[in-house]
């Protein structure tokens, strides 16, 4: 995961929570995982609406003609499109798990 957050240059609170949640088990010190997953999808969200957010802005200003910069524009989009990537991977690969558990054998 810290070569996915690396490539793209996302800030992923969800990597970083996901790996203390693994040390915290490893201590013994489970307290509210359940919470701090949550946490992390929502911030997840709110950081991938911000970057949807900031490439609509950059559009807008580039037709316009407030904005003669190419590069931000692009920049801005190519960031928002990853972290909606990064997102439907995520929310994939919650669904497959979930579909996993609902599956199994009591």
């Amino acid at each position: 995961m810290d070569k996915i957050q690396k490539v793209y240059g996302i800030d992923t609170d969800a990597v970083r929570n996901l790996k203390q949640i693994g040390n915290s088990n490893q201590n013994g010190e489970n307290k509210d995982m359940f919470k701090t997953l949550l946490d992390s999808a929502i911030n997840n969200i709110n950081t991938t609406n911000a970057y949807l957010s900031n490439a609509e802005n950059e559009k807008i200003k580039f037709a316009l003609g407030e904005s003669e910069s190419t590069h931000d524009l692009t920049i801005a989009l190519q960031k928002a499109s990853t972290a909606l990537q990064y997102t439907v991977a995520v929310r994939d690969k919650f669904l497959e798990a979930y579909k996993e558990i609902m599956n199994m054998q009591i």
